[in-house]
């Protein structure tokens, strides 16, 4: 039976770190914690990880007081430790931002634009608190840390203009005026904003980004050592993605990552629809996953119906070859959030489902018949539209349905509210921690929130300062049968 959880009304001050070391020290080696006891001791209500403060000089639009921007933000991605059953690896995104559009279009402001995306490690105790054991800086080809900035359009960047807090362009030398030769914005063709994350047994990551999207590869270290997007003409590439998933949407790209239990093949999930060919096709539920054969480079393609347009499809991860959890949410707060308790939405949707691959359409193994092409920059069309075009216009999932295309199936397992009163808008990690216990996790963005482009605390409600907060759920059948 699914634990009753009640709500925390306060986060973990900066006092209480918990274990917290020092960046760059991969303590991996195996604990000794107790996984029965741990799973039997855990807090029903769920425990915040642990954070430091970034910044506290800011001032906080909506109460005019100065708020911490908090150097948590460890909940983009989760993941198994591949041989410790306590402990879980976790993912930063690109770091404190928010949407701003200034003088020199939309884009993102930054506070902390020199911020390093990250893989934490922690461990589950028996008294029920959450170890930060160790962290580990993400570092280009050649061993320099890497940002959250952008990337160029070349390779995926969609334009977005990169913002101090002040409003001010990031730019190449700041001490100079804009100029869009001499002087261009800041970017970084490394830079990453991370949302999938896998943990291999050798001590390497693989690591999706909402940016390119890219997969990118690194070692124990965080050092890169390959990369797979749907860029041909980086050189940096050992596998492409079908061209059609350069079309994604900004902020929406690959937001989950697994790997077969064979560590043989990736599997990815675009968090919405792509801009396939445009954003004419925005209001849509229909999504897709890519599967990354490591060995052979074999790439395939399927299709993920939300449960209704404008969801997000935040994680996924594997029990077999075929079957594999996915979260799918949308973007409220239960209990308001920052738009306080008027903003309250009592049919907010946390969601885990359980998929199968087994018979479902593979888009990449369909070909020519007629009316159905693949199309080299737009994947598999049927009479010259795109899936997400016949969907929109053309009878929706019937018409794909007439022309042999199957989704995955998929089944509730869990709905976060029901079971939790999950009050949280991010729901963004889970850890299979074995066939009946399933971990989750939020993404607190570093706490920070905006307004109409301005910065402000992310509150949960009139009280609570959001953080990233593990629940753990039992009773589940996780078995791969």
């Amino acid at each position: 039976m699914l634990k009753k959880m009640t709500l925390i009304t306060s986060v973990l001050a900066t006092s209480m770190l918990v274990g917290c070391s020092s960046d760059n020290e991969n303590n991996d080696e195996t604990g000794s914690v107790d996984t029965a006891a741990v799973l039997e001791s855990f807090p029903a209500a769920g425990v915040f990880l642990s954070y430091d403060v970034l910044r506290s000089d800011l001032i906080d639009a909506k109460t005019l007081r100065p708020f911490e921007v908090r150097n948590g933000g460890f909940g983009s991605a989760m993941t198994a430790h591949p041989s410790n059953p306590t402990r879980f690896y976790t993912l930063t995104d690109r770091g404190p931002n928010a949407g701003f559009t200034g003088d020199y279009g939309k884009g993102k402001k930054f506070p902390s634009p020199d911020y390093t995306p990250r893989i934490g490690l922690f461990e589950v105790m028996e008294n029920g608190q959450i170890n930060h054991v160790s962290t580990i800086l993400l570092k280009d080809l050649d061993g320099n840390n890497i940002s959250g900035l952008p990337n160029s359009a070349a390779l995926g960047g969609t334009g977005e203009t990169p913002y101090y807090d002040n409003g001010d362009p990031i730019l190449i030398d700041d001490t100079k005026p804009y100029n869009e030769t001499t002087n261009p914005f800041k970017l970084d063709d490394y830079g990453l904003d991370g949302e999938g994350l896998v943990a291999l047994s050798d001590g390497t990551f693989w690591v999706s980004d909402e940016y390119g999207p890219h997969l990118v590869h690194y070692d124990a270290d965080g050092v890169e050592i390959d990369r797979i997007n749907a860029y041909a003409d980086d050189p940096r590439t050992s596998i492409n993605l079908p061209a059609e998933f350069a079309n994604r949407r900004a902020n929406r790209g690959m937001e989950g990552l697994a790997i077969t239990p064979d560590e043989k093949t990736l599997v990815g999930i675009m968090q919405s629809t792509m801009y396939n060919p445009n954003s004419s096709v925005k209001d849509l539920d229909i999504t897709r996953i890519v599967t990354v054969n490591l060995e052979t480079k074999e790439v395939g393609q399927y299709l993920y119906k939300q449960e209704k347009t404008q969801n997000s499809n935040s994680e996924i991860a594997a029990l077999s070859d075929t079957k594999f959890l996915v979260i799918e949410r949308d973007g409220s707060f239960l209990n308001g959030g920052p738009g306080g308790a008027s903003a309250a939405t009592p049919n907010a949707q946390k969601h885990v489902y359980r998929i199968d691959l087994s018979n479902a359409t593979n888009l990449e193994e369909m070909t020519s018949t007629g009316h159905i092409e693949q199309d080299n920059a737009l994947g598999l069309t049927i009479d010259s539209k795109t899936l997400e075009e016949v969907v929109l216009a053309d009878g929706g999932w019937a018409s794909l349905t007439a022309a042999g295309i199957v989704p995955a199936e998929k089944k509730l397992i869990v709905d976060m509210v029901a079971a939790v009163g999950f009050p949280h808008d991010k729901m963004e990690g889970l850890w299979v921690i074995d066939d009946s216990h399933l971990g989750i996790l939020n993404d607190d963005d570093f706490a920070t929130w905006s307004t109409g482009g301005e910065l402000e605390q992310k509150m949960l409600d009139i009280n609570t300062i959001d953080g990233s907060r593990l629940y753990i759920i039992d009773g589940l059948d996780l078995s791969s049968n």
